[in-house]
């Protein structure tokens, strides 16, 4: 973890150097096209303040603030005005991006929302390569022959150019920030771009293209389709949270019920969604993992006599078993989807036949139970009980990206209470 610091560091420098210089170059030059820079600024402000308050974690909408990202493109790869030629060149573009950014997300500054950090830091970074590869050579006249579909065809490759690039950096600075690996990351990534991404690309071009025809009247027009689907992004994110909070309501049960300690469901779904992750699973494989994780235990709710301590794991396999089975009975009752319950209920069968996120609930609730009892060395105490019963109980390469996950020291778990 500590060793990825350092290029995370660079990353931010780099932007914030990139911001600075632009903003010297811009004063001493002055600001070309007042008018057109200040309605970019606001649209791109406006695209950044409704960003919705948590990110949706579901493929194709990597991108939630797409209104800002495809205003703040679209005047990197402005090139005309309403007929006229603009020459508010790289450093210009930079600031006023920058500034507007940093002005639309006042407001998840001031809820203490974040990472804010590094949204800016991909905003800013996305539009300087756009800018620098199309301001220089575009006001040299080296675009001059290019007309038509084939200037359209341009202006749309650079910003799929762009968009990859963007990818790239987000995965890297979530791999610098988390420890996360890097490949998952830029997968998950890449998967969402056909999404928004493909919408971000043509709203961009379109509106560079337009605007140079017909002037600033193409942006209201044009921005009404994103400014819709941020808004439905936002409502998409405020549903996601609030299925999550009752998820996890749901698992508290067991825990008021007196079946399972305080807080065991979230120690369990946090450990084990750091263990996906290590082994590369997807978003919506971790999405599945962790409801999996928060419900794991309410099959208990069903027992006439509960286990003691809540401690599944050291009880014989066919009542594991059938605590498992009635598990998934009960989430298919709360509509938390078949693919949860079937994690739930398989998660006492032998490993090689469990799905993936079975193999992780298991492992992470044993290490959960044993840590619980081992006394002053139960992390390692518990590991090693762990390892020793990989040859039939439980998956080796899930103990071992456990190890891994316990042995970085980045994985903040609920108290115990």
């Amino acid at each position: 973890m500590k060793g990825t610091r350092w290029y995370l560091g660079v990353v931010r420098t780099g932007a914030a150097l990139l911001v600075a210089g632009s903003l010297l170059v811009t004063l001493r030059a002055g600001v070309e096209e007042r008018g057109v820079a200040l309605a970019f600024g606001a649209l791109v402000a406006v695209g950044e303040s409704a960003l919705p308050r948590c990110r949706p974690r579901s493929p194709g909408l990597r991108e939630a603030a797409p209104l800002g990202a495809a205003g703040s493109l679209s005047y990197a790869l402005l090139g005309e005005h309403a007929g006229h030629a603009t020459h508010h060149g790289l450093a210009q573009a930079v600031s006023v991006v920058a500034a507007a950014s940093l002005l639309g997300s006042v407001p998840r500054i001031a809820r203490g929302e974040g990472p804010v950090l590094d949204h800016l830091v991909r905003r800013v970074l996305a539009v300087g390569f756009a800018a620098a590869c199309f301001q220089p050579l575009y006001n040299s006249g080296v675009f001059d022959a290019w007309s038509g579909p084939a200037y359209a065809l341009l202006l749309l490759a650079l910003l799929v150019l762009t968009v990859l690039c963007e990818a790239l950096l987000a995965a890297v600075l979530a791999h610098a920030r988390t420890g996360w690996p890097l490949a998952p990351l830029l997968r998950d990534e890449l998967r969402g771009l056909p999404g928004i991404g493909t919408a971000v690309c043509a709203t961009g071009a379109v509106m560079a293209l337009a605007v140079a025809v017909v002037g600033l009247w193409a942006l209201p027009v044009f921005c009404v389709p994103l400014l819709l689907t941020q808004l439905s992004l936002r409502r998409y994110a405020a549903v996601r949270a609030t299925y999550r909070q009752t998820i996890a309501s749901l698992a508290r049960a067991t825990e008021i019920a007196g079946c399972t300690p305080h807080g065991h469901a979230r120690r369990v779904a946090a450990l084990s969604q750091a263990v996906g992750r290590d082994l590369g699973l997807t978003e919506p494989e971790l999405t599945v993992l962790e409801y999996a994780a928060l419900m794991h235990d309410i099959g208990q709710l069903s027992l006439v006599d509960p286990v003691p301590a809540g401690a599944t794991a050291g009880l014989p396999p066919d009542r594991q078993r059938r605590i498992a089975l009635l598990g998934g009975a009960v989430v298919r009752q709360t509509g938390a989807g078949e693919l949860v319950a079937t994690v739930v209920e398989r998660q006492a069968d032998p490993y090689p036949e469990q799905p993936p996120a079975a193999r992780i609930v298991r492992v992470v609730n044993a290490y959960e139970e044993k840590v619980r009892d081992a006394g002053p060395g139960g992390p390692l105490s518990a590991l090693e009980e762990l390892r020793l019963g990989t040859g039939g109980e439980y998956a080796p390469e899930v103990v071992e990206a456990l190890a891994r996950v316990l042995s970085k020291g980045c994985l903040t778990l609920p108290v115990t209470g």
